[in-house]
């Protein structure tokens, strides 16, 4: 099933627990990060408001208890996307509290997928499909997915990733 507005919206606000995801790609061609993107690229200042938004959901969700995080995987030399993402996204989910972890894969094969997920209350799983340019398709909920699969994913990349903070130190 496709999930497109607000019945893809609810996934986060609606789970019990914890909202987890796998960032695989190089390039995201989001069209609401376009200019922001052009801005850093240019060598301009982030604004103040940068990813305000997401920064207010993941905020609620932990006040509420629950937690958010991801690990976004890389490969040497980074793209102009990570780069951009690295300075002026991460660091603001961070404080919003997002628990978000490095895993550089340069000259490494762990047998995760190519494939970018979320994974929420390590149940119910979500597909999010792109284009070879980082543009997105869809978003696609899985149905019964093979859990112990997306797990095993979860943890291997979790004990092979780094923090955020020490990535970049």
């Amino acid at each position: 099933m496709l999930l497109d507005g607000d019945a893809w919206q609810a996934y986060f606000r609606d789970f019990k627990r914890s909202a987890w995801r796998l960032e695989v790609q190089p390039t995201y061609t989001m069209p609401a990060e376009a200019e922001s993107l052009a801005r850093f690229l240019r060598g301009e200042p982030k604004p103040e408001t940068h990813n305000a938004a997401w920064h207010g959901t993941v905020r609620a969700a932990v006040e509420a208890g629950k937690s958010f995080g991801r690990v976004r995987v890389v490969r040497q030399p980074l793209t102009d996307y990570q780069r951009y993402q690295f300075a002026w996204g991460v660091p603001g989910n961070i404080q919003a509290g997002e628990d978000i972890q490095v895993l550089d894969l340069t000259g490494r094969d762990l047998d995760l997928p190519d494939q970018d997920f979320w994974m929420f209350d390590e149940s119910t799983m979500v597909h999010l499909n792109y284009r070879p340019d980082g543009t997105q398709i869809n978003r696609e909920l899985i149905e019964s997915p093979d859990l112990s699969k997306y797990l095993r994913w979860r943890d291997v990349a979790l004990e092979n990733a780094v923090p955020f903070g020490e990535y970049r130190a």
